[in-house]
């Protein structure tokens, strides 16, 4: 049984209306670890209130970031475009902590110096060499104590190496177990941490003994500046002057919704920005002080007061009591900038608002100049939105504690009276990490990729990466492995192959296939169809278990390409409600729910710029085909095909389109010239897989063949198919390679036989070490050791033999041929 320390506190659960007309949805949630029915607040059943904690501005977003985002948006989507309910979303950036507060001084302060500094030669001046190297001693005197206090940048490889080796040399690979992973990660993370500053040293050191250029230095020695200059000036900075870390933080939230954009990621309905919610925080401040929660410290700090909170009968920690007292948690949550001494009345009590200390930005309050504790800001800005309760309140998994208990404590504190008790969220949502050896993505570790990286790497795509993200529960942790990697890409390649060939058919209706009654293989997909819907149904009310509607769909798709014989409409139909789910899940930018006939998703069609000349070439192509398939080839017949290949006079050839027209017409110069010269029917189909293996598919597309009498399908290439064939020509590759092994070795053998057969029988067993005595015939009677030979074993030394003379003769009878 969980001790009191572990239990979480009763949750209350919200009560519908009797004529509320709600889906038997239920949600995971962190208040209660278990899968509750879902009741919004409104009385109607119709509007859901959701407000999730956002972006820290100041870098750009990471993947770890997508997992979050992209996670609540497929949730946010399957409640609007799913369920059908009007979701109210309002999302925060935090545009103002201690993160920001270091970053934008560090990175004005380091403009500042490089403007003062700059060369018309781009030469380093002494001056800047001596701030760099007294930076560079600050720097590895704060984060490698272990090293001298007079390694200079000459010696300090050499001391790193000594006083380090051990403890940054640590196996590659993730830990074997979960429980391993996790006795293993403070040892792990302080390791990643010590390789982070030895390489920011490191880079540092070398910069000093070479140079180079005024960019190139600073490039290198930026890291061990920014601190450095910041611990000199960074005092000195006008609280005032809140420009320059708007500026940076204004910066960052744009890319972040850049990055946001390109992962089709929908907009908020409203967004907060604690800058513009400073009054609110104030007032809200002031009334958790007033209701007994809160006291002011003569510094001008403004602090909860977890103790009187709890002896008025709260539950603080609703969401992890086991880490309450976790004091490394708790000060991560104070920030940077709060560490060393406080006026605080308890260790555990944690900042509503902060005196802001010299060279960081303040705003008025009744306590004097300061600035909003983290915790503090998104219940002042989610209450003044959205009011006294929230139907769903999301963030990372690593927010539980103490960001999220802290916020539910103080909204607690601010909304409710004596007696009256008030849940201000019923429902928290918490998403799982991305995580990378055991370890979530964090900027500090540089351990991360950041979303524009990876997209424009091309490894992963906006798709690819919610189809990841849609194949694991959303509540849990993920780690990208290759297995994963590789189910990601053989969903989306089973999706795109079943939207091509389903498009097909709604484009081009087949013969007699159109308007036909449906026959058994109709009625048994269709009944599959009606138990898809309902699985899904079940799937997305369980928690939006997104992952097993992954598997429906992939299964149903399945069933559907193994079918025979089915009607047009069969395919279509199951194709526009594939095409509905995954435009819910937001796996098409360009999705129309208000259309049910669209089908498929975006990217299925080739480049416009190749389109007037694709489709000639591969019309060409298919009626070479079929005509050098016809057992007697007509060479007239194909050399006036060729030149009956034109494109539409209207089509104009810019500049993007040439390399798609340079194909199509060497193309035709090329059938011309087998069918000039009489080539045979295997020539020209080489010259047609050529179009397709070679020419179109370096150019990103591919011709799928197809029976007669449907044309080959033309389509762009996917991961699928790129990785089906190197897998091909890897194969291809091993098979050959053991083939010219087993040849070599063929060859060895023979060579081995031949110098074997140049032995006599007669001189074949003539060896002391093992025989000493023989017949005439050189087969032997007794062994070194004077032991007569075994009959057995003679029988066996007289077939060798015999052998050996049959060999022996064929070769003497190659040698007097010669």
């Amino acid at each position: 049984m969980a001790s009191d320390a572990r239990k979480q506190p009763p949750w209350t659960p919200p009560q519908a209306r009797p004529d509320a007309q709600l889906p038997r949805l239920k949600i995971y949630n962190s208040l209660t670890r278990n899968k509750d029915d879902f009741v919004p607040v409104d009385p109607t059943g119709e509007v859901v209130t959701w407000y999730a904690c956002g972006p820290t501005v100041y870098e750009d977003a990471h993947l770890g970031h997508a997992k979050n985002y992209v996670s609540t948006d497929i949730i946010r989507r399957i409640m609007k475009d799913y369920f059908g309910f009007q979701v109210k979303f309002v999302m925060n950036t935090t545009d103002i902590d201690d993160k920001i507060i270091l970053q934008a001084r560090q990175q004005h302060l380091l403009a500042c110096f490089k403007q003062e500094h700059a060369a018309e030669d781009d030469s380093v001046s002494d001056a800047v060499l001596a701030e760099a190297k007294a930076a560079f001693r600050h720097y590895i005197g704060k984060h490698l104590p272990l090293l001298p206090s007079d390694t200079s940048p000459e010696t300090f490889s050499e001391a790193v190496d000594k006083a380090y080796k051990d403890k940054v040399e640590f196996p590659p690979g993730p830990p074997a177990d979960a429980a391993t992973a996790q006795q293993g990660q403070a040892v792990t993370i302080a390791d990643l941490l010590l390789r982070a500053h030895i390489g920011t040293a490191r880079s540092a050191a070398e910069a000093l003994q070479a140079p180079g250029t005024l960019p190139e230095f600073f490039t290198k020695t930026d890291d061990v500046l920014l601190p450095f200059l910041d611990s000199l000036h960074g005092a000195e900075m006008d609280s005032n002057n809140h420009q320059i870390y708007l500026e940076l933080t204004r910066k960052f939230e744009r890319r972040f919704f850049e990055d946001m954009n390109a992962l089709n990621v929908l907009t908020p309905g409203k967004l907060t920005r604690v800058t513009e919610y400073v009054p609110q925080v104030v007032r809200f401040v002031e009334k958790i002080v007033a209701n007994g929660f809160g006291y002011a410290t003569p510094d001008g700090s403004v602090y909860f007061d977890i103790d009187s909170f709890e002896k008025a009968g709260h539950s603080y920690s609703r969401l992890e009591p086991w880490n309450k007292n976790d004091r490394t948690l708790q000060a991560d949550g104070e920030g940077s900038l709060s560490k060393g001494k406080s006026m605080k009345r308890s260790e555990n009590h944690f900042a509503l608002w902060k005196a802001s200390k010299p060279g960081e930005p303040a705003w008025p309050s009744p306590w004097g100049r300061g600035r909003p504790g983290w915790h503090i800001e998104c219940s002042a800005m989610a209450s003044e939105v959205i009011g006294k309760t929230i139907d769903i309140h999301s963030g990372g998994v690593d927010l539980r504690f103490p960001h999220h208990d802290n916020e539910l404590a103080q909204s607690e504190a601010y909304w409710s009276t004596p007696g009256c008790p008030v849940q201000w969220t019923n429902y928290f949502v918490h998403m799982g990490q991305l995580r990378i050896r055991g370890l979530k993505m964090s900027k500090s570790l540089k351990n991360y990729t950041t979303i524009r990286a990876v997209l424009s790497q091309n490894e992963w795509s906006a798709r690819s990466l919610r189809i990841c993200f849609l194949l694991m529960p959303w509540q849990d942790g993920i780690e990208v492995t290759d297995e994963l990697m590789k189910a990601v890409v053989g969903w989306e390649g089973k999706l795109n192959n079943f939207f091509l060939k389903s498009l097909d058919i709604w484009k081009h209706p087949r013969p007699g296939a159109t308007g036909q009654e449906p026959g058994i293989a109709d009625q048994q997909l269709l009944m599959a169809l009606d138990k898809a819907k309902t699985d899904v149904d079940a799937a997305l009310c369980d928690s939006f278990n997104t992952a097993a509607v992954m598997r429906i769909l992939s299964d149903l798709v399945t069933e559907s390409n193994s079918a025979e014989a089915l009607s047009d409409q069969t395919v279509i139909s199951l194709a526009q409600w594939v095409t509905r789910i995954v435009a819910i899940f937001g796996l098409d930018p360009e999705g129309d729910l208000s259309n049910p006939d669209r089908i498929g998703w975006s990217g299925l069609d080739i480049p416009a710029p190749a389109t007037p000349y694709v489709y000639p070439a591969s019309q060409l192509r298919d009626k070479v085909r079929t005509l050098a398939c016809s057992g007697s080839v007509d060479h007239a017949a194909i050399a006036k095909l060729a030149d009956g290949t034109t494109i539409a006079a209207s089509t104009p050839v810019v500049e993007s389109s040439q390399p798609y027209n340079e194909v199509l017409q060497q193309f035709r110069t090329d059938v011309k010239a087998l069918a000039a010269r009489q080539a045979s029917a295997k020539d020209l189909l080489a010259l047609c897989d050529q179009l397709r293996d070679v020419h179109l598919w370096n150019l990103g597309i591919y011709l799928e063949d197809r029976n007669s009498p449907h044309p080959a399908l033309v389509r762009p290439l996917d991961k699928l198919l790129v990785e089906a064939r190197a897998e091909q020509e890897s194969a291809g590759a091993a098979k050959a390679k053991a083939k010219l092994e087993q040849e070599a070795r063929e060859a060895e053998a023979e060579k081995e036989l031949r110098e074997r057969a140049k032995v006599s029988p007669l001189l074949m067993f003539k060896t002391p070490a093992e025989y000493s005595e023989w017949d005439e015939s050189g087969i032997p009677t007794v062994d070194a050791a004077g032991s007569v030979v075994s009959k057995n074993r003679r029988k066996k030394l007289i077939k060798e033999w015999e052998k050996q003379k049959t060999l022996h003769e064929e070769w003497l009878a190659t040698q007097h041929a010669a």
